[in-house]
């Protein structure tokens, strides 16, 4: 079985490595003093943008045997359609995992919008459809639509997306969405549907999710809950006559040797603020079943590093680094690759992985973590 691996592209830009706060890659922190003195000596600018640097990361990722990567989508990034369809031409078989939520685009508008960048590309683009997890963050993007509603307007959204790529004459009333007889046009119409990688851990996302998703995409959680999680979705899948693969997102940090990984986390645990520790330990707002069964697994008490391990080789520390996900994979090499190796026992047929600094680690795991995963091949190896 083929194992596919993704790597994410830090358009939110990103720390030196995971134990320094500055200076920081990328043109998205306040304060970054390289927005200002980049390039020269003398502060004047050299020519090299962030758009360069995130062309430099794609490539090392295509030529280190990841078939593509996910392109994160925040308040504090730029547009992953545009940065996209950039990268597209700096590399050749490098794939783009498309994170959005449905309720902010047209359905038809959207249905155009990818079709055009699979013709463009080669059919490299994929979705990764998020439904949000509530609170002030879907607010900030004028959404005030409750939990349940949420994963009822995606299911819609992706009935119009593919509906109307079919090239039409479509028609479709639904709660959110109604369509008269549209439907994309000639090449349009022709070119492959995106694979579908989808989030969410409640019952209503993994109802929406049986229904569209290629893959079910998940964050690293503890491997019997894992399990668990991947027997719903099959089953619901099942269901509908239809199969669905599943995914992880996961961060590692991988060493030569287990010494030198936990090190590396032992020295940015020591570089957190006691205030980023406190808001770690405390409750966190929105609705999102996944970040609440995340929460689930942290510790009462907080006094080193060595507090966050939860198994062999995973520490539950990795968004006091750097935001996100809590949970990740620590260890050597060949430890890394093992732990890779028991989620695809469990299941997973995919990755999308992540280290800091993006551009170096992406040669690091590609070179010395990917060949010892069972089932994993060299997408340059499958363009060939």
């Amino acid at each position: 079985m083929a194992i596919d691996f993704f790597w994410r592209i830090p358009t939110h830009g990103e720390p030196s490595s995971h134990r320094a706060r500055t200076p920081f890659r990328g043109d998205w922190f306040p304060g970054n003093d390289n927005l200002h003195q980049a390039g020269l000596g003398g502060g004047g600018a050299d020519g090299f943008t962030y758009i360069d640097y995130l062309a430099e990361i794609a490539r090392a990722a295509e030529l280190s045997g990841f078939q593509g990567g996910l392109i994160p989508s925040f308040p504090m990034t730029d547009e992953p359609w545009a940065i996209s369809a950039l990268l597209a031409r700096e590399t050749s078989t490098f794939r783009f995992m498309i994170p959005f939520q449905p309720g902010f685009l047209n359905p038809v508008v959207a249905a155009r919008m990818t079709a055009s960048l699979q013709r463009a590309t080669g059919g490299r683009a994929l979705y990764n459809v998020i439904t949000g997890g509530g609170g002030p963050a879907q607010l900030w993007w004028g959404d005030s639509a409750g939990h349940d509603d949420r994963y009822t307007r995606t299911t819609e959204f992706l009935d119009v997306v593919r509906g109307v790529w079919r090239g039409g004459p479509f028609s479709y009333q639904g709660k959110f969405y109604q369509v008269e007889d549209a439907g994309l046009a000639t090449p349009l119409s022709e070119q492959d549907f995106p694979e579908i990688y989808f989030s969410g851990s409640s019952d209503a996302a993994l109802g929406s999710a049986s229904k569209h998703a290629d893959y079910y995409l998940t964050w690293l959680e503890p491997f019997e809950q894992l399990r668990e999680k991947f027997a719903r979705v099959h089953e619901k899948t099942a269901l509908l006559g239809r199969k669905i693969k599943c995914a992880v997102r996961v961060d590692i940090v991988a060493r030569a040797t287990e010494e030198e990984a936990w090190d590396e986390v032992r020295k940015g645990f020591d570089a957190v603020d006691p205030a980023t520790l406190r808001q770690f330990l405390g409750a966190d707002g929105g609705d999102s079943v996944g970040a609440a069964r995340q929460r689930g697994n942290r510790p009462t008490t907080l006094n080193s590093y060595k507090d966050l391990i939860t198994a062999p080789n995973i520490w539950s520390g990795f968004n006091l680094l750097r935001g996100g996900q809590t949970q990740g994979i620590v260890g050597s090499y060949q430890q890394v690759a093992e732990r890779l190796d028991e989620l695809v026992h469990l299941g997973a047929d995919a990755f999308i992985l992540a280290s800091t600094p993006h551009l170096e680690e992406a040669y690091r795991v590609g070179e010395e973590v990917l060949p010892l995963v069972r089932g994993h091949t060299s997408a340059l190896l499958r363009a060939a």
